[in-house]
């Protein structure tokens, strides 16, 4: 069994970066470091007194101590991991795509005054609970030990489990439309037939490769532009002796390249047989004559 140091050191870097945040930011008010007042989403004073902070810093608030602060970030360190994990394995720079859609999404809604909240991250965290569901409809969870379900029905239990206890169901519902419009525009649409318009931005990936944390496959971000170099160069520190193989394969000769292999005439007899069917009489000549006067 893990200690907590390496359960902490094996999470992946987006979840567990948006958890530790989550984290220190209620810790920062157990302290009363700070009033939290001033990290709300109020757009009167992001308009008119240019505090742009707090289109960030509200994601980061889930409440000070409490059960619903620790039901939050687990379901952070579950399900967020679990996405990290499974679907946007070394897909670093779309996991963070996913979490920036989701938080102008939030934004643009909560700008509708009925909408309008001082703390998005309950909608953000719902929304990686949404997703998740999507992701994985079929695996089996269970709810305080007392139901098992699908996980696609997950969002919609948490729901009728907030209104038994008497919660605003708004924050969560928000989290819902945001993850079912991700969903919509990066997997239902384009199977569908539809074109994928909601393609991870340069900025994104040129972000993820300045923090050097998590992996991207087919970044457009290259360390090294040129092609080719890097591994060249790991050739000639493994052995400075000779060339490389990709520069052997380039000074080869075309006469080499077309000489056949003496110890594996057979493929590549079958492939001069699909090229000129010619060949296949001059192989058999060959054969008979190193049977009838072998050396």
């Amino acid at each position: 069994m893990s200690t907590p140091a390496e359960y902490y050191r094996s999470l992946p870097p987006v979840s567990k970066f948006y958890g530790v945040a989550c984290l220190m930011t209620a810790s920062a008010l157990y302290l009363d470091l700070y009033n939290p007042y001033n990290i709300a989403l109020i757009y009167g004073l992001v308009l008119k007194r240019f505090q742009v902070w707090r289109l960030i810093t509200n994601f980061f608030f889930l409440g000070p101590f409490s059960f619903s602060f620790a039901f939050r970030l687990l379901m952070i360190a579950r399900y967020g991991v679990s996405l990290e994990r499974g679907p946007f394995d070394k897909r670093t720079a779309d996991y963070v795509w996913m979490f920036v859609f989701g938080a102008l999404s939030l934004l643009v809604m909560s700008a509708v005054p009925y909408l309008w909240s001082p703390f998005m991250g309950g909608s953000l965290v719902f929304m990686l609970v949404y997703v998740w569901s999507r992701e994985f409809p079929n695996a089996q969870i269970s709810i305080y030990g007392l139901v098992s379900l699908k996980g696609f029905y997950l969002p919609w239990a948490m729901l009728a489990l907030s209104l038994i206890l008497g919660n605003s169901l708004k924050t969560d519902i928000l989290g819902m439309v945001a993850g079912h419009l991700y969903y919509f525009l990066t997997v239902l649409h384009p199977l569908a037939g539809g074109k994928f318009i909601l393609k991870t931005p340069l900025w994104v990936h040129k972000l993820v490769a300045f923090w050097g944390k998590g992996t991207q496959m087919n970044t457009p971000v290259q360390r090294d532009p040129t092609a080719g170099v890097a591994f060249r160069g790991r050739s000639y520190r493994l052995n400075r002796n000779g060339p490389s193989p990709t520069e052997q394969a380039e000074t080869d000769s075309p006469a080499q390249a077309q000489q056949p292999n003496q110890g594996d005439g057979v493929a590549f007899r079958g492939r001069s047989h699909r090229l000129n069917g010619r060949q296949r009489t001059a192989d058999f000549n060959i054969r008979l004559h190193q049977e009838v006067d072998p050396i």
